[in-house]
């Protein structure tokens, strides 16, 4: 296995646009509730999780009995293919992706199928995701819209992959959902092989918290519980997401932003005739061809962070869309650079 080393070190201080985090920062009403909250006999005691999942539920169009909360989504990918995947067992997964679904199935001896996003475009190859499916498939591990390309499935797309591969755990992430607007959730009354999951780490901005939640059939979701760690989602992760929810407004205003940056980046990439993907999360996926790298440091020298990409396709340098403010500031550093 190669390992996952993404370079998390000295980015406090510099404008992160490399990792697809809220850029900007938590609702403010999160950090306040825990300032008021925290004392040293919570900190003491194990996590009651009691509330959490009624608390969360009606927020996503659920039943509590149909949420699993999870340390972020990596667990939720974790905890699926340990109920479902043996050694030697078919997974299909799409390349480039994020990088969990492959390290999860190979640590679970799976046999892995890669399906491959093909340029220009990196649309979603349905045809071929179809084609891959057979009997002895046990997990598709889908992101909607895909990272790091940006690009989308319907929820047409989505049901036709459900139905061939009705043997199958079918994983459709939606971390990117509130930027994109499409959604699974509605299926998962219809359709027993279907999962879904969403994470607080994006629009919700509580990354270092780690959290995220699984949304499946109840029975689904009783025996992913089994696979899972009694307490791996700590006290105050958990309180923070049941306060990030109450605050529609806040997210309201961010995606908002993060919808008009995105804009405007595109418009700028245009301009100083980049290529782009169009994308339906919050980062686009630039093409800067043989100078991928070295725009990735020449931002990096002035405090900018963008994530190269070119190592699974070719000049490709995704950036991070928050405020309109920051996009500008990026827009001008690659102009002067460009």
């Amino acid at each position: 296995m190669a390992p996952y080393s993404p370079p998390t070190g000295g980015r406090l201080g510099k404008m992160r646009m490399d990792f697809n985090e809220n850029t900007i920062g938590c609702s403010p009403r999160i950090a306040q509730f825990l300032r008021e909250h925290i004392t040293e006999a919570l900190m003491s005691v194990y996590p009651d999780y009691t509330g959490v999942r009624e608390a969360l539920a009606p927020h996503f169009g659920v039943e509590p009995a149909q949420v699993l909360l999870t340390n972020g989504t990596d667990e939720a990918i974790q905890v699926l293919i340990n109920t479902y995947v043996d050694d030697g067992d078919e997974v299909v997964v799409m390349r480039p992706s994020y990088a969990m679904y492959r390290f999860y199935a190979e640590v679970a001896g799976a046999q892995i199928t890669d399906i491959d996003f093909v340029p220009p475009d990196f649309g979603f190859p349905v045809a071929r995701i179809l084609e891959a499916i057979t009997a002895r498939t046990k997990a598709v591990l889908i992101a909607n819209p895909n990272n790091p390309t940006g690009t989308g499935l319907s929820i047409e797309a989505v049901e036709q992959i459900l139905q061939k591969a009705e043997s199958a755990a079918v994983l459709i992430d939606e971390a990117y959902y509130e930027f994109s607007g499409v959604t699974a959730m509605p299926l998962i009354e219809r359709y027993p092989n279907l999962f879904v999951s969403r994470t607080f780490s994006k629009v919700y901005g509580i990354a270092a918290m780690r959290m995220g939640c699984l949304f499946s059939q109840a029975a689904n979701i009783a025996y992913a519980h089994k696979a899972q760690s009694p307490y791996s989602v700590n006290a105050l992760a958990a309180m923070a997401a049941v306060e990030a929810i109450k605050d529609g407004e806040y997210i309201s205003r961010y995606v908002t932003e993060a919808l008009a940056a995105r804009e405007l980046l595109v418009q700028g990439l245009q301009r100083l005739g980049i290529p782009y993907t169009p994308s339906e999360a919050n980062f686009v996926l630039g093409h800067f061809g043989q100078r991928a790298i070295e725009v990735r440091d020449a931002l990096r020298e002035r405090a900018i962070l963008v994530r190269d990409r070119s190592y699974e396709i070719p000049g490709g340098v995704r950036i991070t869309v928050g405020s309109c403010e920051q996009t500008n500031q990026v827009l001008k550093e690659l102009d002067r650079i460009w």
